[in-house]
């Protein structure tokens, strides 16, 4: 699929500030991929629609993930973790994204999991360091993208775990699962 042909699909489903940050993502993506030795086009593809299901209703997201075999207990916490999952699933049957690498970074895009491919990795990063990003730790984490994707990547889930530590939220099991990968079998030192 073009890029612009994406875009316009993506455009409507999104408010403008969430559209500029695709946008965003996008350009963070390819940026990555091309330094990362990732596949270009698939990073684009994937960033336009990682936030494709972002303002759906919670109910429809809530039937998906039950419906479609997600993890149950992907419910039992923040609904912000809800559009990755859903969005994967409509990117696919709305979109006619096939891919299952594409779908796999789009599903990962917000918990992160053990064992991220390349492509899962670059997404998950790039719609935590892209430009219109402003918050405590974002630009040391675009730094260390510049040096080292698995380093950048650990401490971006570092900061979220805390994050929601501190905000005494739970963090979902997923994401501890890709912090314990990168420290185990992550080239980070």
């Amino acid at each position: 699929m073009e890029r612009e042909i994406a875009l316009q699909l993506v455009k409507p489903q999104l408010t403008e500030h969430r559209y500029q940050h695709t946008l965003g993502v996008m350009e963070t993506a390819i940026m990555l991929a091309k330094a990362y030795g990732a596949d270009v086009k698939k990073a684009e593809l994937a960033a336009i629609f990682h936030d494709y299901a972002k303002f759906r209703p919670k109910e429809e997201m809530r039937e998906i993930i039950l419906s479609q075999g997600f993890p149950a207990d992907l419910l039992d916490y923040n609904a912000e973790l809800w559009h990755a999952p859903a969005g994967a699933y409509l990117a696919e049957t709305e979109a006619g994204i096939s891919d299952p690498e594409i779908l796999s970074a789009i599903r990962y895009h917000t918990s992160g999991k053990a064992r991220m491919s390349l492509l899962e990795k670059i997404i998950y990063l790039a719609d935590y360091i892209e430009p219109g990003r402003h918050f405590p730790g974002v630009d040391e984490v675009r730094g260390m993208a510049a040096e080292n994707l698995d380093r950048a990547l650990l401490k971006s889930v570092q900061n979220t775990i805390m994050f929601l530590m501190k905000k005494n939220q739970p963090v979902y099991p997923e994401t501890f699962h890709t912090y314990n990968d990168l420290i185990r079998n992550g080239r980070i030192d």
